[in-house]
């Protein structure tokens, strides 16, 4: 529903409070007066955008996690963590409540109690407000941001990552049975012939460097093979049984068939793999996808979405959106990332990723469950 049609079902405190926030002027007893006066106000451009550059980043960040949900609907536990996400260091001198924030939503007339017996402990974003959120952000986001022309020359992996899934899998049936270490990894000598059949170069980890939260081998295989091989064993593609790693049935069978994997499922398992460590990892692609439609510089690019991007551990913002998000974006084919000889690194969605970007979902609790080992931290787990 749009605000108004929510502001038909509101009860005439509901409109006064929000009337008052907008301090409209208009008889207080009557509900049509208000409705109309808070209509003609709050979606006056120039106030929308007003309230929405007043807001603090915080408020920015919780305003963000709402926005590439396609549901309207939000439970107030929901909510609530939303707001807790969005708080990257708490100062304990300060009294905070979560739940104010969701009063200063609903006093902004952004989110409304359903009114039907299902939905009245439901909160409800405005769907023509949802829209003009997206739109001023995007705005005011594109007004940090560095564009430059097409560079001589970028990376453009494209559906490599798809050939090398195949590659993969097609390396454990050769061997038909591939040892495992004691820990479960692949030996480095092995390791070292797979990685070299790969499309895309990467070097070995290198020992005891700190490496867990994106992905269950994650601290003994590089990014992008880490990656490719969760891909597979979660997929049930791979077996690990007694030290040996080996095809599944359903590895075989892809095989068989030379079936390959779906671009979008795979950016599907990404997001759920990286929600671990990144909650919103989801809405930055978004972002991504909307503000890097023309060649923009990486380090425009990255100082607006860091804003917006919690650290995880060791890894600052800025590795977290560099290394983990746009690094991992241009091996799945999503970007392409250049160098540009005044601008230095440049980005551009390509328009396949557009497409898969705006064509996937995947909901708030849909995850990856990984459980930490605190003696190794190393991360076990079956996907959800």
């Amino acid at each position: 529903m749009n605000l108004a049609d929510m502001l038909s079902y509101a009860d005439i405190h509901e409109l006064g409070r929000i009337a008052n926030t907008y301090e409209c002027e208009c008889n207080g007893h009557s509900k049509n007066e208000l409705i109309q006066s808070i209509l003609s106000t709050a979606l006056r451009r120039e106030i929308f955008e007003k309230h929405i550059q007043s807001l603090n980043l915080e408020d920015i960040r919780f305003l963000n996690s709402l926005l590439f949900d396609p549901r309207n609907a939000f439970s107030i536990e929901e909510l609530i963590a939303r707001v807790q996400q969005s708080r990257f260091q708490k100062d304990e001198s300060v009294e905070w409540n979560p739940r104010d924030m969701v009063i200063k939503f609903k006093k902004l007339g952004w989110l409304f109690n359903g009114y039907s017996q299902q939905t009245k402990f439901l909160f409800h974003v405005p769907n023509d407000l949802k829209r003009k959120f997206s739109d001023v952000l995007t705005g005011l986001f594109k007004q940090s941001l560095n564009l430059t022309p097409e560079p001589s020359v970028y990376r453009d992996e494209q559906l490599l990552i798809i050939e090398d899934i195949f590659h993969f899998l097609t390396f454990i049936s050769h061997v038909q049975e591939l040892p495992l270490t004691t820990e479960g990894s692949i030996y480095k000598r092995q390791l070292q012939q797979i990685l070299d059949r790969l499309s895309v170069q990467e070097e070995m980890v290198s020992k005891g460097s700190w490496r867990f939260g994106y992905g269950r081998m994650f601290k003994d295989y590089p990014n992008r093979f880490s990656f490719i091989y969760d891909y597979c064993y979660y997929r049930q593609l791979i077996s690990e049984q007694g030290q040996v790693l080996t095809l599944t049935e359903e590895g075989k069978a892809r095989l068989l068939e030379g079936k390959k994997e779906n671009l979008a499922e795979v950016y599907k398992f990404w997001l759920r793999l990286y929600k671990n460590p990144i909650p919103n990892v989801q809405s930055l692609t978004g972002w991504v996808d909307r503000l890097s439609g023309q060649w923009v510089t990486l380090a425009s690019l990255s100082d607006v979405l860091c804003k917006l991007v919690k650290p995880f551990y060791y890894d600052s913002s800025e590795s977290i959106v560099e290394q983990r998000i746009l690094q991992m974006m241009m091996h799945l084919g999503l970007i392409r990332i250049g160098e540009d000889h005044e601008n230095g690194m440049v980005v551009q969605v390509t328009k396949m990723g557009s497409k898969v970007i705006q064509g996937t979902f995947v909901a708030e609790e849909d995850k990856v469950v990984l459980f930490l080992d605190q003696e190794s931290a190393r991360f076990k787990g079956d996907s959800k």
